[in-house]
Formats: C-alpha cells, structure tokens, sequence
C-alpha cells in the first residue's frame, strides 16, 4: 500500500468519525495540524475517556475541542444507555444543568444592549416581590453563648449585576441555613419537576430570607433562575420561546432547549453513577436523594414542562453548544450571526467578584482564570468556564482560539477525574 493510500485512508477515517459534525449544525471540520494541535495528544483526551469506561467509572462520553473556528477532535467512547446496548454517538442529548447558566446570562445581556436597563438597576424594577428582602445574620451575643440568628433588612436592593455574578444573597437547597426553607416551600432548582411556572417559583423564592448582604459575598445560587424571569417579564415573551426565537435558531442550535421533543427523546443519554458498592449503575426515574436537595433524572421528558429554569433545565448536544462557545470566543457573533457586540463579550468575561471568591475568579456567567498561579493547571489567563450538576464541563481560551466541551451522564461523580483533567489535556495539545 502506498504512503498515498494510506494518507488517503487516514483523512476518510477522520472524516467518517467526525461525519455527524459535518452533516449537521456543527462547525467545520479541520485536521489538528493544520490549527496547530497534535492528533496524538489530542488522542490523550480519548485515553482517558476510554479508561473511564473500562474502569467502570462512567458509562459513555463526548468530547470535542476546536482552535481557530474548526473542529479538530469529535471522539465518542461507551454507550449513552447501557441496558438498550445504544452506543454513544456525537449527537447524543446531554443534561446539562448549570451549564444552562451561561446561556441564560447571554439573552440578559443581550436585553441589555438594547437598553432596557442598567446592571446597576435594582431587580425590584422588574420583579417587585424582591422590593424589600429580609437577610439571615447570625447574632454572635445571643443567649446561652450561642449565636443565633434573626432576619434583618436588607441595606441595599438586589441588583441585575449581583444577580449575573451570584452576590445575590440567594441560594441554593444545599444551603444549611436556608436549603430546607426552600423545599419547604416548594422551590425547585431545575432538576426535579415541578408543577409551577418560572413566574410562580421566583415569588416564593422571593419570600425565603437572604443568606448575606447583597454585594457581599459570592454564593452559587438560584439568581441565574430570577435571571429567566427577568427576561420573561422585559421581553414579553415565556423564557423558552426568548431562547429559542433569540439564540438557539439563529446560532442553529437545533438540539438544545429545556423539554426535547418526544422524537429525540431517544437521544437522551442515560444516567449512570457508583452503588455503594462502587459499581456503575444506572439511577431510577424516581426521585433521588433525601431532605432539601432531592434530583430526578425524568425532568426533560416528564411532568408538566413549565418551570423553565435558566440556571440548570436545559439540554444540549456536544456540537450544540460548542457553536456557543465558538460565538462567545468570536466576540458575540457566529456565521454571520451577531447575538452580542465583542465590548458586551469583554464585559462578561473579566473578573466582577475579587476577593469575595478566592481562587477563581467570576464574570458575568462564568468562571474566569485571573492568574496561572491561582488557577494551578493548565490553561490560560482570561480563558473561561463551567460545567454542570450531571458532570458536562466546558472551556473557551481567547489567548489561544481554543474551546473544548465534554458531556457526560454522571451522578455522583465518584472517582471520576475526567472532567478535572479535560482542559490541561486539550491545552498540553498545542504545537504551536
């Protein structure tokens, strides 16, 4: 066989694997060299994909990373439903949960630029039931020696901008203090259903007390959820219709949204997380965990489908939401298509929080590397990203045109380190 055949067979190869990329809404294909990556280093990344699967710590992956517009590296590993022996494909339909929170923060600022307020400007304007919020404090003089606590009233309003860096003083079910309060009263986080609307939920969410002053700390919270609201009440239109119409069409997106279609509910790649045993198994449709943070792996596909959360309820594909990530690292704009202007992109992408999260820091939507040192691995200053609730992750790198995105199924994560080591590994890629 000559060196010419085999060339030939080599770039079919690539292109047989990477098909479902070209044929569809992704974007265009590239050999790794010709974008300054090594196929053999890229080749690390489906390594240890691979090891996972063997290793009995996940079922099945995605990965993609693309530099300079083009995909370099689609790989595929395991299976998305291991007891229907379906293989996992490129097109597989992922949960993606907090991976939700940068899409969401996109169509605000989106309303943004086109005036409608301030990031200064109090929610309250929009949503009036945070008018007045009570904050939890924790009195160091109460009785027995023991701190108690008691509300107070807030000293200043929620802003848009303590709501898109998550200095709200809201929070999450976790929460020791306040976790219980909401389940109490019904709130949910985006992966359980719920027979409320986005509207009814926000109210009650309003009426729980603040974990801290607005502005601060830094709290992970359910600020991107009021985010949604907000974009309902400023747009006139329900949150899954502004996504759909403002960002998922235009960036042809054309598998992500909160509720997938009962056509493509097929495509929805199984949960799988360790027994107590540590054996790979795959989580019932019941409802899972116990007290205030109870999950449920039927959310997309079951129940009355009107709660739309911002922060954690929608899906995606790998392809999907690597062309919002290739927007994002475009500077607002993709195939002609501009959702925002590259200043809005700059805005989003640099540091709001300092100190009140040390060691990482935070943007308008996303988490974002302000040193080397402090970000202790492979990556690059500015770069930025997140991940989600069922173990999905992704990167954009603007130093080095770089993004990469990985999806899995996973609950808890166990000993699973893909997630932790995908970033370094697209990066130790680079040639030049």
């Amino acid at each position: 066989m000559t060196r010419r055949t085999n060339l030939v067979l080599c770039v079919l190869s690539i292109l047989i694997a990477l098909a479902p990329v070209a044929s569809g809404q992704g974007l265009p294909l590239a050999p790794p060299r010709s974008v300054g990556l090594s196929q053999q280093r890229l080749e690390r990344i489906g390594m240890l994909m691979q090891e996972h699967v063997d290793g009995g710590l996940l079922a099945g992956a995605v990965a993609l990373v693309a530099r300079d517009g083009k995909v370099a590296y689609l790989k595929t590993v395991g299976v998305q439903d291991k007891e229907r022996n379906v293989a996992m494909k490129p097109d597989a339909i992922f949960r993606i949960a907090s991976m939700s929170k940068p899409i969401t923060s996109v169509a605000v600022m989106m309303l943004y630029e086109e005036g409608w307020f301030r990031l200064s400007d109090p929610v309250s304007k929009y949503l009036p039931e945070f008018k007045e919020m009570k904050v939890l404090v924790s009195d160091p003089a109460g009785g027995g020696g023991k701190a108690q606590e008691q509300l107070v009233p807030a000293k200043r309003e929620i802003t848009i901008r303590n709501l898109l860096t998550h200095t709200s003083g809201l929070t999450y079910h976790w929460d020791a203090r306040v976790g219980a309060k909401y389940a109490e009263a019904g709130i949910t986080h985006g992966l359980i259903q719920t027979e409320d609307s986005l509207a009814d939920g926000i109210k009650k969410l309003a009426q729980i007390p603040l974990v801290h002053q607005p502005g601060e700390a830094f709290t992970y919270s359910l600020s991107v959820d009021v985010l949604g609201r907000l974009v309902e009440v400023i747009s006139e239109m329900p949150f899954d219709q502004f996504l759909q119409k403002r960002i998922f069409e235009p960036l042809r997106m054309n598998d992500t949204g909160f509720y997938p279609p009962n056509g493509k509910v097929s495509r929805l790649a199984a949960i799988y997380g360790p027994d107590a045993s540590g054996a790979l198994t795959r989580l019932g449709d019941g409802i899972l965990g116990e007290g205030a943070m109870r999950v449920c792996v039927t959310y997309p596909y079951e129940g009355p489908k009107r709660y739309f959360s911002g922060g954690g309820g929608l899906c995606s594909t790998v392809s999907d939401y690597a062309r919002f990530c290739q927007m994002m690292l475009n500077g607002g704009e993709l195939d002609g298509v501009r959702l925002l202007s590259r200043k809005t992109v700059e805005l989003m992408t640099a540091d709001h929080v300092g100190e009140l999260n040390p060691g990482s820091g935070f943007g308008l939507g996303f988490g974002v590397t302000r040193s080397l040192r402090e970000a202790g691995e492979l990556t690059s200053v500015g770069a930025y990203r997140w991940g989600g609730f069922w173990y999905t992750t992704f990167f954009i790198d603007p130093a080095e045109k770089l993004i990469g995105v990985c999806m899995v199924q996973l609950y808890p994560s166990g000993k699973a380190t893909l997630n932790d080591k995908f970033e370094a590994l697209a990066h130790q890629a680079i040639v030049n």
